[in-house]
């Protein structure tokens, strides 16, 4: 990712990784399980300019590294979010998904008002505090060799527990990344209804869930549907054949998502693979057929496509003997044409 720093942005939001001690103190994980120290944690929004590998053309909207736990324990994790990149995702959704999908207008209204920013706390969140959270117990191997193939799976639910956790948390009004709590609500409404049934738009029908992000938010909210089905926290609602997945009472939500947080955090400091191999088959990785049909059926009128790929600008640099003295930058609209020519150009062919 070739980058630059909107130091604006970055300024305001760095009082997340300089509070991420008050969120690991203030987690709902066991005491056990909590960092002590949480050391080295550094966050930064960037603009991005061009994108290669795995990151183009379909590209993250955050990076946190390292990957390595024990690099982690002793230095600490740096997280980028890539700015321009979650806005233009946001943009290119349009009005048809919302107007669908949102259960009333004032659902509507509510993503309209605060639903950028609730997205935007909860990738920060997500990335600063949720990845840097926790620690494994003595004597247990690193997740990727005890939970294996869960591993991804349950490390991104854990990160996104720890964001829908604190996204709601007082704290965020208290250092000034948030007004209210609507923007916490809207990010509840959103991550439900995403988890729920919005997601599947991207696998085909009869296929089970696959990529670890996709188990990962469907683990999460079908997990906190079903904790919730007595007293009707999310309520399933059926209106003129179309369903809608509706939070009910967003305080007992957030008290679920602390419980499943501090189970995974406990399947994760004490690698335990059968209890994590059993969250992600029960509830992240099959699909409610029926409910799929409904969703490729009523978004197939927005003709909108379910993964996004991004055009990357060229830049043709002006050169004054052996020195740059001006780049020249140029906004291709043709994305078939880059893929042609990144092939004719960059293969290994």
């Amino acid at each position: 990712v070739v980058q630059v720093k909107d130091f604006d942005a970055s300024a305001r939001m760095s009082v997340v990784a300089e509070n991420v001690q008050w969120f690991e103190d203030n987690s709902p994980i066991d005491y056990d399980h909590k960092k002590e120290s949480v050391v080295g944690v550094s966050y930064k929004i960037v603009a991005a300019v061009g994108e290669s590998g795995d990151s183009s053309p379909a590209t993250p909207i955050g990076v946190n590294l390292p990957n390595a736990n024990w690099i982690r324990v002793e230095h600490g994790s740096k997280s980028v979010s890539l700015g321009n990149i979650e806005d233009a995702y946001h943009q290119s959704s349009g009005e048809g998904m919302a107007k669908e999908f949102s259960f009333s207008t004032m659902h509507r209204e509510r993503a309209d008002n605060y639903g950028v920013l609730g997205s935007k706390m909860h990738t920060a969140l997500h990335e600063v505090v949720g990845h840097a959270s926790g620690k494994i117990n003595p004597g247990i191997g690193t997740p990727k060799e005890t939970l294996k193939n869960y591993s991804s799976t349950l490390e991104e639910a854990r990160a996104d527990l720890v964001a829908l956790y604190f996204i709601l948390d007082d704290k965020m009004q208290e250092i000034g990344l948030m007004q209210n709590k609507e923007a916490g609500y809207s990010e509840f409404d959103s991550y439900i209804s995403n988890g729920m049934m919005l997601q599947l738009r991207r696998i085909l029908p009869g296929d089970d869930i696959e990529e670890d992000h996709m188990r990962n938010r469907q683990l999460v909210a079908s997990w906190a549907f079903e904790r919730g089905a007595k007293e009707n926290v999310i309520e399933r609602k059926v209106i003129d054949g179309k369903t809608y997945f509706v939070v009910n009472d967003y305080d007992k939500l957030r008290g679920y998502f602390g419980e499943l947080l501090n189970e995974i955090q406990r399947i994760k400091s004490e690698g335990d693979f059968e209890s994590g191999r059993l969250l992600v088959e029960t509830y992240g990785v099959k699909v409610d057929q029926d409910l799929h049909a409904e969703v490729l059926r009523r978004s197939a009128p927005l003709n909108l496509a379910p993964y996004s790929g991004f055009v990357n600008p060229e830049m043709i640099a002006t050169m004054e003997g052996d020195s740059i003295i001006d780049v020249e930058i140029t906004y291709p609209m043709d994305f078939l044409g880059q893929m042609l020519r990144y092939g004719s150009t960059s293969s290994f062919e």
